[in-house]
This record gives C-alpha cells, structure tokens and sequence, in this order.
C-alpha cells in the first residue's frame, strides 16, 4: 500500500464533502443540474408572460438568451466558454433588434401612400375601398383629372375620388406620427411626430447662420460649429465703408418689398375703390384638342360690368404632363364707357381659401377698343398652391379694383 505523503500524489486524505446542488465542480466545467432548471423556469415565464399564442420557439429562445448571458457572466467558467456565449448572446440581441426593424418595415408598407409610396408627412385620405393617400398626391389626383376632363379615380381599385367620397384617415396620421424617422442633419431615428421639433431647435448638426448675416456675413454651417465661427468672424471687425456697401445691397432688395406696401397704401387714399368676390368656374373650348379655361359671371364694380378669365399653363398642350402649373388671368370690361377708364387691380384669396397669393398690382387704361388686359401671372406661390386651385370645384379669390381719377 502506497503511502499518502504531503506530496499529495494519490487520493485525498478523508471523505470529500458532497456538492451542492446547482454549485459546479472545482474546474466550472459543467454548469450543474441547478442551471437547466432556472433556464425552464425562466422559458416557462417568457412564454406566460407573451400570452397564450406565443410559440413554444420564442419560450426556447428567450431561454436560450438566458443561458448565454449566465454562461458569459460566471466567473467559473473558462475564458474560451465566456467568450463564445458572450458573442453568441450579441448575436441573439442583434437578431432581436433586427425582428423589430422588419416590423417596421412592414408597417412602413402597409400605411405608405399608394401614388408616391411615401409615409404622408400630413394629412391622410382613403377611398371608399380604404386605400390611402397624402394630401399632396390626393390633390394632385384630382388637379390632373380636372384638366384631363376625366373622373378622378383611385390607382389602386379605380372607384371614384374626389373630396366629397374620400375621407382623412386619423388612426393611420397618429399612427405615422409615432413610427420612427431619420434626421436628415444627425442621421438618428426620431419619432415622426417629434421630429420636426429636433431639426429646428435641438439638433446639434443642423444648418444655420451666422448671428452677423445682417451685416454681410454668408456663413450657413452646423450649429455646434456656430460659436467657434462667431468668435472668428470677420464681419464685425470690418470698417464703415465696407459695412456700407453690403448694407446697400441689402436695402435695394427691402426697398422693393417697401414699394409694395406703399403702392397699396396710396391706391387704399383714392376717390374710387370697389371690391367683390370672384367665382371662377371651369369650362372647355370648343377645338378639336379641348382646353381647360375658368371664367367668372358677369359682376359689377365701381358701376361698369367685369369678367375675369384665367388659364393653366398659358394654354399649354397637355399641362397635365407638366410638373410646373401656373394660372394667369385677364379682366375685360363688359359695358361701354365715355371716357378712357384707367384702373388699377389686384387679386387676392377669398375669405375661406387656404392658398397662398402674394399680391401684385396690375394697371391698365380701358376704352370701348381695348377693353381687355393682357393675360398676367396670378401670384401664386407654387404648383402646390396651384394644385389646390385645379383640384377645388370651383376658384373662389378677391378682386379690388381702384379708380385712379385725373
């Protein structure tokens, strides 16, 4: 018999006491019959915890993760074991987060417009069938149907559109409002409904200008970028006369906007001044390609009958196939007059329109022989603007006409 030494070859002196159960051995080469257990525990509450429908796979799964994070966080374990189920759960979270963006991408699907295959930015309007539609698109459907003579029609099933059958959709705008969006300046996700809020006030990449730009200064950067420019700016350092010719330029530019006002408020101090409300209503030549044209009915101010018409396009061809739309307008005189009529005039919106006209003022002289002006631009601000127009029943604008007296 081999005698036990304090070398320690042979086996341990004395009985070795029993491990515990769940406890691993001196090496923490196995995990012990305690850790499968709290694993189907853990499996079992995931899938209580998700509902009845949930698959037996996502219950496996969860416990999985569960596995992997014990296994790379016990110190017992040997360094290769903790690194491999460390990787293994970064896959697994990735493989989570990669779930959730396919659901978003299923949504983004479901509730784009059917026209522009874009998320609506505001309103949202569905046919009788439930397709959707932006405003933008919606309006734009109805624009081209006006000036092809034609029905407007869903592109989807082809029932029939137009602002009496399509309603808003309001469950679709809140819920495009919450799905997330990317800043176009910092390129991070941003609920829809906040993300206009971030690019104006509180993203730190977002274009802005120099607090100097009064005096010259055309310096458009990033916003975190905007201190350190202030500090170096040169505009402030420079001198009167140089000052003074960039503040030229800049009043040339608010003169113009000046002149305008001051046009109207010397036309609002004459002798004769009228206004009405304007109806423009759609009808279609009589050649052989027909064209679109408005016209009003016959309205009186300052005592002689008027007719506006308007056109799209200048009577271009086919102004359906163009993405730039604008009207311009004409105003005849009706009845006869004894003396040269001088005149000026302008259009605005009417009092329950949303579009946008910047006023311009017009002058003419009329007489028995030229009783009609030329056609001139209505001051619309874009084909957006003038999109609402087209897609309306009718145009409903108002017309000051100022009698300038000699």
């Amino acid at each position: 018999v081999r005698r036990r030494g304090a070398s320690g070859v042979g086996p341990a002196a004395g009985p070795r006491a029993p491990c515990r159960p769940g406890s691993g051995s001196g090496s923490g080469s196995e995990p012990g019959p305690g850790r499968p257990r709290a694993a189907a525990a853990a499996a079992a509450a995931l899938g209580e915890a998700a509902g009845p429908g949930l698959p037996d796979e996502a219950g496996l799964a969860g416990a999985r993760q569960l596995q992997l994070q014990e296994a790379a966080g016990d110190p017992d374990a040997p360094p290769k074991k903790r690194l491999r189920a460390a990787e293994a759960a970064e896959a697994a979270a990735a493989a989570a987060a990669a779930g959730s963006g396919k659901l978003e991408e299923r949504l983004y699907s479901v509730l784009c417009c059917t026209v522009c295959l874009d998320l609506p930015k505001a309103s949202v309007y569905q046919c009788t069938n439930g397709h959707l539609m932006c405003a933008g698109c919606f309006i734009h459907l109805l624009a081209d149907a006006r000036l092809k003579e034609e029905q407007a029609t869903c592109p989807n099933c082809r029932c029939e559109i137009s602002k009496s059958l399509c309603c808003r959709n309001l469950a679709v705008e809140k819920a495009v409002s919450e799905l997330p969006s990317e800043c176009g300046f910092c390129l991070r996700q941003f609920p829809r409904s906040l993300l206009e809020r971030h690019q104006k006030e509180e993203c730190q990449d977002r274009v802005t200008q120099c607090k100097y730009k009064r005096i010259g200064c055309p310096w458009h950067g990033p916003f975190h970028e905007l201190t350190v420019h202030e500090a170096a700016c040169a505009h402030p350092t420079k001198t009167g006369n140089e000052l003074m010719e960039i503040l030229d330029e800049m009043d040339q530019s608010h003169r113009k906007e000046m002149q305008l006002y001051n046009s109207i408020f010397s036309l609002l101090s004459f002798e004769k001044i009228g206004y009405t409300e304007v109806q423009f209503r759609p009808y279609r030549t009589d050649d052989f390609i027909t064209r679109l044209y408005y016209e009003t009915p016959r309205f009186t101010v300052l005592n002689q009958t008027w007719v506006l018409k308007a056109r799209v396009n200048d009577s271009e061809r086919n102004p359906n196939l163009s993405c730039k739309r604008t009207l311009s307008f004409q105003l005849l005189l009706k009845s006869k007059v004894t003396a040269p009529l001088e005149c000026s005039f302008l259009l605005l919106k009417g009092p329950y329109d949303d579009v946008r006209i910047s006023p311009v003022i017009y002058h003419f002289v009329f007489t028995n022989e030229s009783n009609e002006t030329d056609y001139v631009p209505l001051p619309i601000i874009d084909s957006v603007e003038c999109n609402k127009l087209l897609a309306a029943k009718n145009i409903n604008l108002r017309l000051f006409l100022f009698q300038i007296q000699k």
